[in-house]
């Protein structure tokens, strides 16, 4: 039986023998198989490639002879990275040798025998861009960049100076995998910040013994412990234990967080103290981990309108460069200088900085917590006019607590709490827990709804239930109004900033609430940041009603508000904005997915955001930290300034470079230096995104402080 070329030579229960028809390290091989939970030892023979492994009785052959492909596998990309290479080593040797035999007073057939030796090798070492270069003028009939390069291969050979064709080749090929080392790198870049790299947990059988097993047989209801340093497996709760957890690579919150009975964890956060025993709750592919993960490579798919610019341009300056070349070897009668014209192109410093700077901006944004689903949201975002905010969850914490309770005539205040808790106990809505928490502050049994009566609930209004026969009614006035509940004049005891809920029972008003909701840290710096990121409109969109949003507006400073708004209200308001320029909506609950998915831009953010508003947007922050829109869009802004660099140091330089050719004062030779040295020096300016420094604002200095 054979897999990925490794062979099983015998197996008993425990035992297995493998034979790999290639020799490798023995002690890294041996290593790397010690490594695999359930495996006891390794053994492994050069000379006969033989592989003999202890194991456990339940561990697979499939999942040994897979984990062994994986270290094969790394073996491969290393042999591959030293085979790119092969093409500047062979180039650059032969030039030297060929360089010195032709001034030397070697015999003829000694020079004549290094003559077609560089001839061939340039040949051979460019084969590949030879080929698509052929190729892509047969299928598309047009030229790319490999043709350009191509043409001056083969030119340089006609003029029978294959020293300048494997120049050419020399500088192409350092040019070609620096640009796939810068790209290889962001996309390392992201997989190292946001990768499990966990093969193993720690699951608790019965009786509290613990079992080493893998990531793969955890499944969703299994308790695993994690200790101290070690990484979080699964998505779960805590049901024992306490810690501190760094959960930057998934929440994108540089301070670590104490964790304890109750607490939610996610796969990929780091348990820098304490031990902690978790319930499973999502496994593999269901942590959010790996949809963010997902989501990141999905990003790369999506284009930005910038990057088919780019593309559009190069191509075009190809016949451009073709053109230029005949001209210039029809009024000089000089092939060097018509040669400049073909190893001096535009294609690859614009298209491969251009995909570089935004791959880039996206790895950036997921360092510091969020997930951009596409680099044509970066672009958006540069252009944006007006941000519209929600307010429950995204303007405010979202954690509301009862403020006041103000019984109607004939009842009290636990008559109020009671009945609301009875209708809301089964709700997530933020209102919800706040009336929840005061019934267990004030220790009061909830009553059993009739026969476990569903609850109505009208979004944007409020909702109903049934107890004992009757009708329990929690929501705005204006439901009330529109049940026909008897009402009275308790809403002039409450501040006009306060978020006030009724509560009726038989159509009979039994007293209000008052819902107090904090403006979430960090919120006034947000708005203020945006203001110098150059967004003159800021807009507040919320169910409350006029006097909460109209307070909330003023501490903030917003250009305006609308209030009781329901989700069609809210995706409405979003295109009337949207009809004058970019618009970014930032929401994080149901109630906002309509308004998310007509935005310019859709922004869901902080841990509460709801799966149905995540799978509306096109960005999802996943702090809680609001500073995070105006951090984006400063970002977007910084990496549309480096694509324009980009486009204008390419443009200028090989410009100069493609005149001084014409004029004869550059070499083909330096002209392909100055071509390969220009996209080499702008994809690493695309590339440093990566490490900008963040904005120093005052932000920082307090977080510093």
């Amino acid at each position: 039986m054979m897999m990925f070329g490794v062979k099983v030579a015998h197996s008993l229960p425990g035992r297995t023998r493998f034979y790999i028809p290639k020799q490798l390290e023995t002690i890294h091989i041996e290593t790397w198989l010690r490594s695999f939970p359930g495996v006891y030892s390794a053994s492994y023979n050069q000379v006969t490639g033989s592989l003999l492994i202890y194991h456990h009785i339940t561990l697979s052959l499939y999942s040994l002879k897979s984990f062994i492909h994986k270290y094969k596998h790394t073996l491969k990309q290393a042999a591959c990275s030293w085979k790119k290479a092969i093409p500047i080593i062979a180039c650059g040797t032969i030039f030297l040798v060929n360089w010195y035999l032709q001034r030397s007073s070697y015999p003829a057939i000694v020079k004549a025998l290094s003559y077609w030796v560089s001839t061939f090798t340039a040949i051979g070492t460019s084969y590949e861009v030879i080929k698509d270069g052929v190729i892509h003028v047969l299928k598309e009939r047009k030229g790319n960049a490999n043709t350009l390069t191509a043409a001056s291969i083969f030119a340089s050979l006609y003029m029978k100076n294959p020293g300048s064709a494997l120049i050419i080749t020399l500088m192409s090929t350092i040019s070609e995998l620096l640009t796939d080392y810068t790209s290889e790198q962001t996309k390392h870049y992201i997989h190292s910040v946001l990768k499990l790299d966990v093969s193993y947990a720690w699951r608790v059988k019965e009786k509290g013994v613990e079992e080493k097993v893998l990531v793969e047989d955890i499944e969703v209801g299994d308790k695993v412990v994690v200790f101290t340093g070690e990484k979080i497996p699964v998505d779960g709760i805590i049901i024992e234990g306490n810690g501190t957890a760094d959960e930057a690579s998934i929440t994108g919150e540089y301070m670590p967080r104490e964790v304890s009975g109750g607490d939610n964890v996610y796969a990929g956060s780091v348990l820098q103290s304490g031990h902690v025993t978790v319930t499973v709750e999502k496994v593999g592919e269901d942590t959010s981990l790996s949809k963010i993960v997902k989501l990141l490579e999905e990003a790369q798919d999506k284009r930005a309108p910038i990057q088919n610019i780019a593309d559009t341009v190069a191509e075009k300056m190809v016949p451009v460069s073709f053109g230029l070349a005949l001209l210039t070897f029809f009024f000089t009668r000089n092939l060097n200088r018509a040669m400049s014209m073909l190893v001096i192109d535009f294609i690859c410093g614009i298209k491969l900085s251009t995909a570089t700077a935004l791959y880039a901006s996206i790895g950036r944004a997921a360092k510091e917590g969020a997930i951009v689903k596409g680099s044509d949201h970066i672009e958006k975002m540069s252009k944006l006019n007006t941000v519209i905010l929600d307010k429950t969850g995204t303007i405010t914490e979202g954690t509301p607590v009862v403020q006041q309770v103000i019984a109607a005539e004939g009842f009290n205040q636990e008559d109020v709490i009671r009945l609301a808790a009875a209708a809301e106990k089964n709700s997530t809505h933020p209102i919800a827990d706040a009336i929840m928490k005061q019934a267990k502050d004030w220790n009061i049994l909830i009553p059993i709804r009739d026969n476990n009566a569903q609850v109505e609930t009208t979004v944007g209004k409020g909702i109903s239930t049934w107890l004992n026969g009757k009708r329990v009614i929690v929501g705005s006035l204006r439901f009330m109004n529109e049940l026909k509940v008897k009402t009275t004049n308790l809403l002039q005891h409450m501040q006009n900033d306060e978020n006030v809920i009724y509560v009726a029972y038989d159509q009979t008003l039994v007293g209000v609430v008052s819902i107090f909701d904090k403006i979430r840290s960090g919120m006034h710096r947000a708005v203020n940041n945006l203001r110098h990121q150059g967004i003159n409109d800021i807009i507040m969109l919320t169910g409350d009603k006029r006097t909460v949003a109209r307070e909330m507006a003023r501490r903030l400073k917003l250009n305006w508000y609308h209030a009781e708004a329901l989700p069609d209200d809210k995706a409405f308001y979003v295109k009337k904005y949207g009809r004058t320029g970019a618009v970014m909506m930032v929401g994080d609950g149901i109630n906002d997915a309509p308004a998310l998915a007509h935005a310019h831009v859709g922004v869901t953010m902080g841990a509460k955001r709801t799966d149905i508003a995540s799978e509306a947007s096109d960005v999802i922050i996943t702090s809680d930290n609001p500073e995070m829109l105006s951090e984006l869009v400063g970002l977007s802004k910084k990496t549309m300034n480096i694509i324009k660099q980009n486009f204008i140091a390419t443009f200028a330089i090989n410009g100069i470079a493609i005149l001084f050719g014409a004029l004869g004062i550059f070499s083909p030779i330096v002209g392909a230096a100055i071509h390969n040295a220009a996209t080499i020096g702008v994809v690493i300016n695309s590339a440093r995104i990566l490490w900008l420094g963040r904005e120093t604002n005052e932000s920082q200095i307090l977080r510093s402080a």
